[in-house]
């Protein structure tokens, strides 16, 4: 029996050393006797370059041998990555999910229909999620699942001819695509559906949920919306509930006391986690996490830059500034999650890589007028539609041609499709096109001499 989640923590790790040949290599090759390892810094940290990259994926499983489904992520050149999945994982991510449809939504009352949104095929959103409902509804939650997938015609079908014999309905897909489908179903009366959604994958504003749950009807989004904070690596990880949303909206109009507590003039995306499921550490401002799955993980860096919060300090912190959330359960500690901004931005769930846009700066009648230095970002406009943005460096001395920035933008969307099947799959047609912003060379607030140049830049809204 384990007292605390790092011991039960440190006793999954011994157990992936003895099950998990990869694993096994891995700590031989640091010098680690799992015996002697009485606490989680004891041993090194995982990563996709030192662990995932360098063992066969049969060797990274339990017992040697791939798990009865497998999902696939696209990594920085597009090449995908293959993550092994069993029934054991959906049970365990099934209480996420149960956290949000039975503590929020109340699915276990009423009748329910749940509408996949996420794109399907071997992308770990859409299937991963029709086999976590279905394990909600062999627990008794009067729950029916639909999964048109990203195809927002046959979302609007299915919507408008099931949900009038529901008591209420369940979108679940990314941020800016579900937007897109309630602005773009004007004549839908979301009103009569008692609708409720559940994202992944994006960071969103607080005024954003707000204009969406407007648009679509909802009185109350601290109780009607909740989000995902998932990876391919290891599924969902933890999920917004009442009071991390309440508390996450309080913050978002006290931008000091959100800045004293994350560190940041952002705001990150809050969500409460089981510390025996996930047990999360804070390494240098980024997150680790050790969590059993289809690939047993310890002490693995996800890269995404975030902070732990534990739930009595959460408390505490609140009273100090006079902010009281009238919600007050689950117990549970809180991670903060910025997402990989030094690396990467995110766009309808599909995370943007660098590398993807440099493919097309390099084309011939292109790089002949730029640099390659660009700044890639995600905008929100006036109206709360988010679009890429590529910010590119001219080369010195160079006067475009009027047609340069739509050349860039095509080269951009073609290579960015071709090299990144997340991109090309969740982002819409009308939503892939990049807003292109070409700089003189040197232009002092986005390519200043001197100054190590970072490649992307944290969410911004257009003027």
């Amino acid at each position: 029996m384990v007292d605390s989640p790092e011991q039960a923590a440190v006793a999954l790790l011994r157990h992936v050393a003895d099950t998990v040949p990869a694993y096994a290599a891995f700590l031989a090759g640091h010098g680690v006797d799992p015996a002697d390892v009485t606490a989680l810094h004891d041993v090194p940290v995982t990563t996709k370059d030192n662990y995932v990259r360098r063992y066969p994926l049969a060797e990274r499983c339990r017992d040697g041998t791939v798990g009865d489904m497998i999902a696939v992520s696209s990594g920085s050149t597009g090449e995908p990555t293959f993550w092994p999945r069993s029934p054991a994982d959906e049970r365990a991510v099934a209480d996420r999910f149960e956290l949000i449809f039975r503590d929020a939504f109340r699915a276990h009352e009423r009748r329910t229909l749940a509408v996949v949104c996420f794109a399907l095929g071997t992308w770990v959103g859409g299937l991963y999620t029709i086999g976590c409902l279905r394990q909600l509804a062999e627990r008794g939650q009067p729950i029916t699942i639909v999964a048109p997938g990203s195809d927002k015609g046959e979302i609007l079908r299915v919507v408008t001819a099931l949900a009038p014999q529901f008591e209420q309905t369940v979108l679940l897909g990314y941020p800016p695509f579900l937007k897109d489908v309630i602005d773009t179903g004007k004549d839908v009366p979301w009103g009569e559906y008692d609708l409720k959604l559940v994202t992944a994958g994006e960071v969103f504003s607080e005024e954003w949920r707000s204009l969406v749950a407007r648009r679509a009807g909802i009185d109350d989004p601290v109780r009607a919306t909740a989000s995902l904070y998932g990876t391919a690596d290891a599924g969902v990880l933890g999920n917004e509930t009442p009071l991390s949303i309440e508390i996450r909206r309080l913050l978002s109009a006290r931008p000091d006391a959100a800045r004293e507590l994350f560190g940041e003039s952002r705001l990150p995306t809050l969500v409460q986690y089981d510390p025996y499921a996930r047990f999360f550490e804070e390494i240098d401002g980024t997150l680790a996490f050790t969590g059993d799955n289809g690939v047993p993980l310890v002490r693995y860096n996800i890269a995404d830059e975030g902070g732990l919060v534990p739930y009595d300090r959460m408390m505490d912190f609140l009273g100090q500034h006079g902010l009281t959330p009238k919600a007050t359960e689950p117990r549970l500690p809180f991670v903060y999650v910025f997402g990989r901004s030094q690396f990467t931005v995110s766009f309808y769930g599909a995370n943007v890589y660098p590398e993807n846009i440099t493919v097309g700066l390099e084309q011939p009648g292109i790089s002949e007028a730029v640099t390659g230095k660009f700044v890639l970002e995600v905008v929100e406009d006036a109206h709360h539609d988010r679009h890429l943005s590529v910010t590119v460096e001219l080369a010195p001395d160079v006067t475009p041609d009027p047609a340069l920035p739509n050349r860039v933008a095509e080269a951009v969307v073609t290579h960015l499709c071709r090299l990144n099947s997340e991109f090309a799959h969740y982002v819409p047609e009308h939503r892939r096109r990049p807003l292109i912003d070409l700089r003189p060379f040197a232009d002092p607030k986005y390519f200043p001499p001197g100054v190590k140049h970072r490649y992307t830049r944290p969410d911004n809204s257009l003027p």
